[in-house]
């Protein structure tokens, strides 16, 4: 539990206790003292604060008969008047379950003679009652030692002190205590240098709430900036000078943001005036690294919180300006809130779960007055109507191309932006509801559903509003199990669900292929979006027999 090759001094009050060479397995040890001992003190809970507990004395003459693992664990005071100045203070244990992977990490760092702490997000969400599966260590082993101590290791940033050790199937990235020089890009130190100081290390984070570290061994809290104290406050606070902080790297500011966003607390006042000079430094950012915290937020619980931070702060025209566009405007002459607060508060109605229809309702307000369609009327035949709405599409195209997120989130976005503008009445037909599937795509029927039913809340509270952009949640929501209904049928609502297929039809008719095959499946679908009871091979033969005798198709 405690190194065998190590002599450790902590500073308590004006006791000085050192702990030497080994202590007994079980924890237990001797403290001694201007001629006594006291016996059977656990050493785990020595601590940085003295507690209220005296500790009796006992003559040295009692150590003769002691066996020998506790002699060899014996722990010397110095510096102390009275003994009943000294006693152990207990810290609550961290209220998360550490991975037994991680112990392990811990052990073989301290019986080798360093230091393991726990340290970031996963100190803070602890604290704060979060889960958690991201366990950063820092240590004052340097990277070549981290290597050397374990068999897995990959040197994810050694240039700056830090290695992934592997084990149980996780990573784990260990950072050895470290200053940093300038940071001459923005983003890495040009130069840093290790440290056998913890604070030293922690000092150079980016937030308080973030400078909190927890002794994986010893089981107790290191927090020099109050991170604590402001995780009860919940604010948002740099360490030290905020300008230096974001300086360093012109990401912080973003974080700032974020952090507040997720955590739901409040930038401290000073923090958040130094993000106005950040501007420039941000800029230069990568697309890569700003959308990993854009996405990040729309993970969040309420993502609007992180926007209007942008907003207030100036950071929306850098990071995405389609949206600060939005500030203000409305491109349909609605009084009662601006597109921007109507794109917020359709993002915060829909679930994170939900990534590809948070990111579309950023954008679904996104085209500039005066660019928006009406939308077709249902017709009276009560056919399900979408107009798309390109303007917007393509303003999300652009703005997601440039923050380079993945391909299918951007064309899953796109796709949800150009169709959200639909209505529906429960007079529309089954065979509506299956040419909406198939226009709209059975793997995206859901996900359009969910924006619309969104979008139809966020409007509903809008007093007035123009009867074109009524439409009923509960409408929509008699859709979705409509939907849902044709799917569990399995009901055909695409060429591939035919119950023939081109090759059949060449067989069975004696056919070439070509275009005119794929037109013939096209009709015969047509067909069986109306009557799904001819979805049967010997029914479809017969039919493409019939619509072959009318010349339709041409030579096949």
């Amino acid at each position: 539990m405690f190194p065998e090759k190590r002599s450790d001094s902590i500073a308590m009050d004006r006791i000085l206790v050192k702990r030497h060479i080994r202590s007994p397995r079980n924890g237990m040890g001797f403290f001694w003292h201007s001629g006594a001992v006291l016996p059977k003190i656990s050493l785990p809970s020595i601590r940085d604060t003295p507690a209220s507990i005296l500790i009796p004395a006992v003559p040295p003459a009692s150590l003769k008969g002691a066996p020998a693992q506790h002699q060899k664990g014996l722990l010397v005071l110095t510096d102390a008047p009275r003994i009943a100045n000294f006693c152990p203070v207990n810290h609550p244990p961290l209220p998360i379950s550490i991975p037994r992977e991680l112990e392990s990490i811990a052990r073989v760092f301290e019986n080798s003679g360093y230091q393991c702490w726990l340290v970031g997000g996963a100190v803070r969400d602890a604290l704060l009652g979060r889960s958690t599966d991201d366990f950063d260590l820092a240590t004052d082993a340097r990277p070549e030692a981290v290597r050397g101590l374990f068999r897995r290791t990959v040197p994810t940033g050694i240039k700056h002190g830090t290695v992934s050790i592997l084990r149980g199937g996780r990573r784990f990235e260990t950072t050895t205590f470290r200053s940093d020089g300038a940071y001459g890009d923005g983003r890495h130190p040009d130069s840093i240098t290790y440290s056998g100081d913890i604070r030293e290390d922690l000092s150079r984070r980016d937030f308080t709430v973030n400078s909190i570290a927890w002794n994986l061994i010893e089981e107790r809290f290191l927090d020099p900036h109050d991170g604590r104290g402001d995780l009860k406050r919940k604010i948002i606070r740099a360490i030290g000078s905020a300008n230096k902080r974001f300086a360093e790297d012109a990401l912080r500011p973003v974080r700032a943001c974020r952090f507040a966003s997720q955590l739901d607390f409040t930038i401290e006042a000073d923090t958040l005036a130094a993000i106005g000079g950040t501007f420039e430094g941000v800029r230069g950012l990568s697309k890569e690294r700003v959308w990993d915290e854009l996405r990040k937020i729309l993970h969040s619980p309420k993502p609007s919180c992180a926007f209007r931070l942008f907003r207030d702060t100036g950071l929306l025209k850098v990071i995405l300006p389609e949206l600060n566009d939005c500030v203000g405007a409305d491109p349909r002459g609605r009084p009662a809130r601006d597109a921007f607060e109507r794109c917020l508060e359709l993002c915060n109605r829909i679930d994170a779960a939900h990534p590809a229809v948070r990111t579309a309702a950023l954008f679904c307000e996104a085209a500039p007055p005066g660019t928006v369609e009406a939308p077709v009327p249902p017709k009276a035949a009560g056919n399900i109507c979408a107009t798309p709405d390109e303007a917007s599409a393509g303003i999300a195209e652009n703005a997601l191309r440039r923050l380079k997120t993945s391909r299918a989130l951007r064309e899953s976005a796109v796709r949800l932006v150009r169709h959200h503008r639909m209505h529906y009445s429960s007079q529309c037909s089954d065979a509506d509801v299956r040419r909406f599937i198939r226009h709209t795509g059975p793997d995206m029927v859901d996900d359009l559903l969910t924006l619309c039913i969104a979008d139809a809340s966020n409007r509903s509270s809008e007093n007035p509003a123009p009867p074109e952009f009524v439409k009923s949640p509960d409408a929509l929501d008699e859709l979705r199990r409509r939907v849902c209904g044709a799917l569990q049928r399995r009901e055909a609502v695409s060429t591939a669900q035919l119950a023939v297929n081109g090759r059949v039809l060449m067989d069975e008719l004696g056919l070439e292929g070509g275009k005119p095959i794929g037109r013939l499946l096209e009709a015969l679908l047509e067909h069986v979006l109306d009557n799904p009871e001819l979805n049967r091979p010997s029914r479809l033969l017969e039919l493409s027999r019939s619509l072959l005798q009318s010349g339709e198709f041409g030579h096949c």
